[in-house]
């Protein structure tokens, strides 16, 4: 199964597809199982398609050994002709964000690495943070750190922070124990947080510019073989 790491030396590609309904949803989830089944691509190394649950629409994590290998598969006939355009049709906005992981932290129960699997019950949220080129490093520098009191938040497992790779986002790849953990958690007052969180987030929402998130469940996956990556 797919793993997340700062460590991993990966390229990190989030393709992410809004929908305008649950029905649009899962002809995109079709469509993506189809391409994941094939993939055979040189550099490949995973693709978890993850469907929307707070909002229609699905997140890909697809992870490449080198940007390279990423836009030799872009430049593709096929992809340009064939995937770019159904992809457009089935889909009401699409963002394909090119990542790498720059930190991480789980609760200790998770073990030693960040798992991206359907396998596990994992409620997934994804936090997409716009910034004006020049300040991502300072933006990450609010938000990419340990932090000791989210350890002790009820339903928390881990989050990763990435970069974009053109420096104009930051996103966070997080999961909880459940949609009410992660609602408990988001909806808890200012003022009930420790001191040091609340001024990294007053700070990171003075930078960045737009917020966009939301909610997912890992439903299909496949690796590409040890070998062949």
């Amino acid at each position: 199964m797919p793993f997340i790491s700062p460590e991993d030396d990966l390229v990190h590609v989030f393709n992410i597809f809004e929908t305008k309904d649950w029905e649009g949803q899962q002809r995109v989830l079709d469509a993506h199982r189809d391409i994941i089944d094939n993939a055979d691509y040189p550099g490949w190394v995973s693709s978890t398609v993850h469907g929307g649950q707070e909002a229609p629409g699905t997140a890909n994590l697809v992870q490449w050994r080198s940007v390279r290998a990423l836009e030799e598969r872009y430049a593709g006939t096929r992809f340009q002709r064939t995937t770019v355009p159904l992809f457009q049709e089935l889909s009401t906005s699409v963002r394909l964000l090119r990542t790498e992981a720059v930190f991480g932290q789980r609760h200790p129960a998770q073990g030693e690495a960040t798992e991206v699997s359907p396998e596990r019950d994992d409620y997934t949220v994804i936090v997409l943070l716009d910034v004006e080129p020049g300040k991502q490093s300072e933006l990450l520098g609010a938000l990419a750190h340990p932090d000791e009191w989210l350890l002790t938040v009820p339903g928390y497992r881990s989050h990763t922070y990435l970069r974009g790779l053109d420096g104009s986002f930051v996103l966070n790849y997080a999961q909880w124990g459940s949609k009410e953990d992660y609602d408990r958690f988001h909806t808890l007052p200012e003022e009930e947080r420790p001191g040091y969180v609340r001024k990294n987030r007053a700070r990171a929402r003075s930078l960045a510019t737009s917020r966009w998130s939301n909610t997912f469940r890992a439903w299909h996956s496949r690796s590409a073989a040890v070998g062949a990556r």
